[in-house]
């Protein structure tokens, strides 16, 4: 049985401490959050939690293998090395820190200390997700072109990061991992709407190897909720809605050709349209499928899907595109590319 102890329970807390508390295999112990409120919420629902508003206090009982960090951003990097150095596994909400280098540091921390470092990229581990990567990892949509995303509807705001942080993260690691690689450069342009505030409204393009592009279109202040995703390929494309209840999947058999004739000065367009799929999905809740990774990491000493390299390479490209959005969208190299 791993132990686990819950640092924040406040909107995303209570879903981490459900599904671990629902497991088999592990339980949580402790659980710690500033506001006695929200403590005593979780107490009456779990009463064999133990509950306080100092973090620490989990830390001096030698049966809690693992903490997990559901707190603002700012504070992942020295919650998330106090751990480590007791000698514990981590799970840490996205993104992983606000900088690249704490990430680094991390990440070496945990090399050290032989202990799992994760990143709480949740979507990776969804359904339609894993579906995507299974197809275009078989060759089918062909030479990949493009991926376009929109995550975007009203609220929630948040209070130290802006719009692309916070709503973006998910999307970049998702790129990430479908392509398999991190971008080359990325530009960002946004805007903030409320006096001193952070960008409530963001576009993000990524330009990532092989002539694939990415672009990402993040805002609080839509009317509706939108997560949708495109992806085009030589051969076929994708269509991702999350919003919608049953068929979240569609693989369209369309595309187009470009040949030329020797006879003709002239270029000639072949369009394809051929016939929509919706495959079956796994409809595991996706964060019920990352515990269990987890806890399999921890046991078996496993690199995860998301670890510190993805939330890493997911904080370095935030990074970047915070540089463009303070010089108006300028092209920022990633570390690594030919321009860096």
């Amino acid at each position: 049985m791993i132990g686990i102890g819950v640092i924040g329970y406040g909107y995303w807390g209570p879903n981490l401490v459900r599904n671990f508390m629902e497991r088999s295999d592990a339980t949580v112990r402790h659980l710690s959050d500033l506001d006695a409120g929200r403590l005593a919420v979780a107490k009456a629902r779990y009463p064999t939690i133990v509950t306080s508003t100092d973090y620490t206090e989990m830390l001096s009982d030698p049966k809690v293998d693992a903490v997990v960090i559901a707190t603002p951003v700012a504070t992942h990097y020295p919650l998330a090395k106090a751990i480590l150095e007791s000698g514990r596994h981590v799970l840490i909400e996205k993104p992983m820190t606000d900088r690249s280098e704490t990430a680094e540091e991390l990440i070496a921390l945990a090399a050290r200390k032989g202990k799992v470092i994760m990143v709480d990229h949740t979507f990776i581990y969804s359904g339609p997700v894993r579906k995507m990567k299974e197809i275009i990892d078989s060759g089918e949509l062909g030479e990949l072109y493009y991926v376009d995303s929109v995550r975007v509807n009203l609220g929630l705001f948040q209070q130290d990061v802006n719009v692309l942080w916070d709503l973006g993260a998910h999307d970049i690691a998702i790129m990430n991992w479908l392509i398999g690689s991190e971008p080359l450069a990325v530009s960002a342009i946004g805007a903030a709407h409320f006096k001193d505030g952070a960008e409530d409204i963001a576009y993000m393009t990524a330009l990532y190897p092989n002539n694939c592009i990415a672009h990402l279109h993040t805002n609080w202040l839509a009317p509706v909720k939108v997560r949708m995703t495109l992806i085009g390929g030589s051969r076929r494309m994708i269509v991702y809605d999350d919003m919608e209840p049953s068929e979240k999947i569609k693989v369209y058999d369309k595309g187009m050709s470009v040949t030329t004739r020797e006879d003709i000065y002239r270029i000639l367009v072949q369009y394809r349209a051929g016939d929509m799929h919706a495959p079956r999905l796994d409809q595991t809740e996706p964060l019920s499928a990352e515990c269990a990774h987890f806890l399999d990491c921890i046991r078996t000493g496993a690199t995860p899907i998301t670890g510190g390299e993805l939330g890493l390479s997911v904080v370095r490209i935030l990074d970047a595109a915070q540089r463009s959005l303070k010089e108006q969208g300028r092209l920022v190299p990633l570390r690594g590319s030919a321009e860096a």
